[in-house]
């Protein structure tokens, strides 16, 4: 019982992640943060995360108050987060790409007593005003010399033990910011609860995962039980201050006692480098990062036998992209999954088999998840008809920072409105349609812009694609999709709208086309920045 509201959990999950951390010490001399050349075993980070958090309270700092991270990818990063939530104080991951203005604004939303920040982002934080008043600054990698600076490698001295704590299962572990592409980030509120019932389910998730992978000889592919053995082994391509990297990937491989390798920027020929040299055992990026690994120029000659699973999550994956991945890797099943900040990370999983015979699902949600359909006056759905996806479990999130209007309409009796179109088959999985507003209404036709993606996706000259809305005076909208060709590939608008011709209705088939010179913007988290190509494309400029 949360707040009055019947939730399902796992029995025997961690009561916080505290417990969760300290549960990891058994591996020590395990390697776990791996960043060029840099290594460091679960013993090396536990006596950082023991010495970090005793300087956070030697400080002022107090269960309850935040702490923000600003940086990318460092080892840093997983340190900092340990000892956070290891003493109860509520870690703040900000966005590493966020502009001057963005940053001051999440600053004053959160109220932090510290920031942890890397180098780029301390130039923008000691331009703030209040920077070493109302706050204090730990820089990481940083050669600044600023009185208002405390150097991290002072945090990391020393041989303290973890101070102890109690730690409510339903306070606050950490807030995330929605990754909206308009208006103003709403910061959510993740619980201990919450988030160590999202590792229960990727282990849920995992088993499930290996026991569909025992059959991958039925499928001609090379036999992956040889190499049992193998350390688990993730690469780290998408922002820690996203649940996708921080909840499923990094915690994930913490509770297997895995090993996670940093990438400063994603680079699919660096990432080969690593999958080889690291024996990378899970790839878990956003689709085009599949996509992009799989068609290098060096994935023929490079050795990937490590590689037990090839996917991800962050957008929705193309059915011919889980072809080329079981065809392509000869020793991984493709995998995805389906999840949002405001559930702590992961709802639905899907792998191997089950994914190849419905490829456009998500999968079935997790054990400790309810799922349905509602139309627009709360109605429950039945089998196959679309509506917007409601969920309810132990990892919704408690509420939207300093935003109780916005909570309230986003959660209704534990129940949380993902703003996504969806169906539900008989067999329980998931199909998400659409965003609930990423869809063009077209003459009172409702056109959703991932199924006119995916068939574009098909001709295999185009690399990215956006389909979105456009105002139309005759018919309300029109459709338009900007398109990034691969690499020494050329194709016509002309062309294009005959490919789609004998693929999709014609009133889905896009009015406007832009063929982009560079790739299209994205956010943070991968997703193209629909907003952004709305209001930047000129209409006399397309096709």
């Amino acid at each position: 019982m949360v707040e009055d509201t019947t939730i399902l959990s796992y029995k025997n999950q961690a009561p916080n992640l505290r417990e969760f951390w300290l549960s990891t010490e058994q591996f020590a001399d395990r390697d776990y943060l791996l960043y060029e050349h840099e290594r460091l075993t679960y013993s090396d980070v536990h006596k950082h995360v023991a010495n970090v958090a005793t300087w956070l309270f030697d400080h002022g700092v107090e269960p309850s108050d935040r702490v923000a991270i600003a940086m990318r990818n460092y080892p840093e990063w997983m340190i900092a987060y340990w000892a956070c939530v290891s003493i109860g104080v509520t870690c703040v991951g900000m966005n590493a790409w966020w502009a001057t203005p963005e940053l001051a604004y999440a600053i004053e939303d959160a109220t932090p007593k510290v920031i942890i920040a890397d180098e780029e982002r301390l130039t923008q934080i000691l331009s703030l005003p209040e920077a070493g008043e109302a706050f204090n600054i730990v820089a990481v990698r940083s050669g600044k010399s600023d009185e208002r600076l405390t150097h991290w490698d002072d945090l990391i001295e020393g041989k303290n033990a973890l101070p102890e704590v109690e730690i409510h299962p339903d306070s606050d572990a950490c807030i995330f910011y929605t990754s909206g592409t308009t208006g103003k980030p709403k910061g959510a509120q993740l619980t201990h609860r919450g988030c160590v019932a999202n590792v229960m389910s990727l282990a849920f998730a995992n088993i499930v995962q290996a026991k569909a992978a025992s059959s991958i000889n039925k499928k001609n592919k090379v036999n992956t039980t040889r190499e049992v053995s193998l350390q688990a082994a993730a690469l780290v391509v998408t922002p820690l201050f996203h649940v996708t990297a921080n909840n499923c990937v990094a915690h994930s491989m913490t509770m297997a006692g895995g090993k996670l390798v940093h990438m400063y920027k994603w680079d699919p020929g660096k990432a080969l480098e690593l999958i080889e040299a690291e024996k990378i055992t899970v790839m878990s990026g956003v689709p085009v990062m599949s996509r992009e690994l799989i068609t290098h120029p060096k994935f023929s000659s490079t050795d990937t036998s490590s590689l037990k699973s090839v996917g991800g999550g962050g957008a929705q994956i193309q059915p011919d992209l889980v072809q080329k991945i079981e065809k392509t890797v000869a020793t991984a099943r493709p995998s995805t999954g389906y999840g949002m900040t405001e559930t702590s990370g992961i709802i639905t999983a899907i792998a191997a088999d089950f994914f190849l015979d419905k490829p456009e699902s998500a999968g079935p949600a997790m054990p400790c998840f309810e799922a349905q359909c509602f139309d627009e006056d709360g109605n429950a759905l039945g089998v196959g008809e679309l509506g917007e996806l409601w969920v309810r479990g132990a990892q919704v999130i408690r509420g939207y920072l300093n935003r109780p209007e916005e909570t309230s309409k986003t959660i209704t009796g534990g129940w949380l409105h993902t703003g996504d179109i969806a169906k539900i088959d008989e067999d329980g999985f998931i199909y998400i349609v659409d965003r609930k507003k990423d869809m063009v209404l077209r003459g009172g036709e409702n056109i959703y812009c991932t199924e006119v993606e995916a068939v574009i996706y098909e001709h295999d000259s185009v690399s990215e694609v956006s389909v979105f809305g456009l105002p139309d005076r005759r018919l309300g909208e029109e459709v338009g999709a900007a398109i990034f060709l691969a690499s020494g590939k050329s194709l016509s608008a002309t062309e294009l709208r005959f490919f789609l011709n004998q693929r999709i209705a014609k009133h889905k088939i896009p009015r406007f086309i832009w063929f982009t010179e560079t790739p299209l913007p994205r956010n943070a988290s991968g997703k193209f920045l629909k907003r952004k190509l709305q209001d930047e494309l000129e209409l006399e400029n397309a096709s």
